[in-house]
């Protein structure tokens, strides 16, 4: 159980990167992209086939970022050069790039196995300094992967204060008056797109070789579980500041990665239900919030209902008729 939870929370503190990424074009630049589903592949494609050629496994990471950065502005590019709606831009990129991934691996998918990756180097490093080994196993990935997607947090959190970022974030919110500022938009949702699905791509890179491989089809369904980690993360920590938000993205993957494993233990259900519990997940956290806001909304009014019925009832008895007047009307 402790193994399977350890395990959940790796996971999810990997795929959270990916998480991020859908954080800056679902919420920051409210663009519908659907190119996540390939680019993640395409970042698993690129680092495990040149992990398999002898490239360093960090340099094959840091090349993925950049593969999936080029996808990213070709939507932005289909979106706003080609004039093509948002949500159908992200959907040609997505299918284009299901073609490119079986190019760039040459198959359906590429193991891993008995390659050095960035993991067994972590875990070779962690043995050198003398380190238990299974306690590098167990730990050493957990705490550097940690520090990794703190990284990214951090990143984020600068990025969007900067003046660049602050003009994404005002062209997410309302572009017709960014644009009314001589604010070039378009420039702004290619990038913005473009490090959105750096990001994505590589987490997939890091998936690859946390799995110890890389599939055509590993991407499938995965802008939902980057919407499910964000939808749960603003629901739980909440979004009042950017800082808090990105945090709460980080969360919400974790918190999911663990009710999946959790609900994967049930015997009813099998490992190929897993898109049907994300879909679950997503249905409950978006639906959680707006019951809760509700009950809220009608605990306040039936509160409202006794105060003016207090104040009618002191005014029928006569006392301080013009507080009850003016309380009535507040």
């Amino acid at each position: 159980m402790l193994t399977a939870m350890v395990g959940a929370i790796e996971s999810g503190i990997i795929y959270a990167i990916m998480a991020l990424g859908v954080y800056l074009s679902f919420r920051i630049l409210d663009f519908p992209d659907l190119t996540v589903d390939g680019s993640f592949v395409a970042g698993a494609a690129v680092a495990a086939i040149l992990i398999v050629s002898g490239v360093n496994p960090f340099v094959a990471t840091c090349l993925a970022l950049f593969v999936g950065f080029a996808a990213g502005c070709m939507t932005g590019l289909l979106h706003t050069v080609g004039k093509i709606n948002a949500l159908l831009s992200g959907i040609l990129m997505m299918i284009a790039l299901y073609s490119i991934n079986l190019r760039i691996m040459g198959r359906s998918n590429v193991p891993l196995l008995n390659q050095k990756t960035i993991f067994t180097m972590i875990q070779e490093w962690g043995t050198k300094l003398g380190l238990d080994s299974a306690a590098v196993k167990t730990w050493g990935i957990f705490v550097s992967m940690a520090i990794l997607t703190l990284l990214f947090k951090f990143f984020t959190d600068w990025f969007l204060q900067t003046e660049i970022g602050l003009a994404i974030r005002a062209t997410g919110d309302n572009p017709r008056m960014i644009r009314s500022l001589s604010a070039n938009t378009n420039l702004l949702i290619v990038l913005g797109l473009g490090i959105s699905n750096a990001m994505v791509a590589f987490s997939g890179a890091l998936i690859a070789q946390y799995g110890s491989f890389a599939d055509v089809g590993m991407g499938i369904g995965m802008i939902i579980v980057g919407l499910a980690s964000v939808i749960i993360g603003e629901a739980v920590f909440g979004t009042k500041t950017i800082a808090r938000t990105t945090l709460a993205v980080i969360g919400g993957s974790v918190i999911y990665r663990i009710v999946v494993s959790l609900a994967l233990r049930a015997q009813f259900l099998e490992t190929g239900d897993v898109k049907l519990i994300t879909a679950c997940i997503v249905i409950l956290a978006l639906v959680m919030p707006q019951i809760v806001r509700q009950q809220k909304e009608k605990k306040r009014k039936e509160q409202k209902r006794r105060e003016r019925a207090q104040v009618i009832a002191v005014s029928a008895n006569g006392k301080g008729e013009s507080d009850v007047a003016i309380k009535s009307d507040l």
